[in-house]
Parts: structure tokens; sequence; C-alpha cells
């Protein structure tokens, strides 16, 4: 099938990443005016940790977010996908002020990669399903996901 919507989830994703690195690029050129040097502010290393923190969970977002919208079903891993985004986002800037207001971000990160990798793992059993015992639950995988990934609005 098509897979336009994980490839738009994965642009606006590197949007985001670039965002996040002209932050630290900014803050580090605020902080001393020389370029991009880690000053020790507390602010530059706020920002520098939240982009960090980011950067450390992102290869673990597309893997499971490709490995879902393929083997499982597209529309709502690109809607998890997109969710993981926003709250990424809101873990950021919730890291830019008290390290608290990050938490909320980051549990609610961490759902919605498990909802994520638990898509994974169903399109891989139903392979396996297809492959030894002729059964097929495909169908039934994806209204199950379909109908499961609007919870993910729910903090």
């Amino acid at each position: 099938g098509s897979i336009v919507l994980l490839a738009i989830v994965t642009l606006i994703s590197v949007v985001q990443n670039a965002f996040f690195a002209s932050k630290v690029e900014h803050e580090s050129k605020h902080c001393n005016g020389k370029g991009f040097q880690r000053p020790g502010s507390s602010a530059f290393d706020r920002v520098y940790t939240a982009n960090q923190n980011c950067g450390h969970t992102y290869p673990t977002f597309l893997a499971v977010l490709w490995c879902a919208g393929l083997l499982c079903s597209q529309a709502p891993a690109a809607f998890a996908g997109l969710m993981y985004l926003f709250v990424r986002q809101k873990y950021f800037v919730g890291y830019l002020g008290e390290r608290t207001q990050s938490t909320p971000g980051h549990l609610f990160g961490k759902r919605i990669l498990l909802f994520l990798f638990l898509m994974s793992v169903a399109g891989i059993l139903n392979y396996y399903l297809v492959f030894f015992f002729g059964s097929d639950f495909e169908m039934h995988i994806k209204t199950i996901t379909s109908a499961i990934s609007p919870l993910l609005l729910i903090p």
C-alpha cells in the first residue's frame, strides 16, 4: 500500500528536529555571542539537554513508526506518530521551563511508543500466522488498532 502518511510524519519530525537544533544554536549564541559553544548557563543546559533527550528516542520512534505502518496499519501508525511529535514538542518546551513540566510529555510519549511497538508485534505475528497456518487476521488487527488509536488522546 501507499506509505505517504508515514513519509509525511517522518518529514514533519525532521522539521521538528531542525527546530530543536536551532533553539540550541540560538541559546548558545545568546549566552556568549561567540558561536556554538557550551557556556554552562542554566538556560543553555536546559535546551541542550532537552534536545539530547529528544534525539536519543528519535531512532526508536522512526523504527516503530515505520514497522507499525508497514506491518500493521498505516493510518493509526501515522496518527500515533503525529501524537508523538506533539508530545515531544510539549516535552521540549516543558523542559525549557521547570523540568517537572516535561514529565507528562515524557510519560505520554512512552505510551505512544509502546502502542507503536505493539502494533509492530501484531503485524509480525499476523505474518507468521499466515505463513504457518494460513490464517489472516489483518482486517481484525486493522480494526482494533483503528479503534484503539483515538484512545491515545486520553492523557
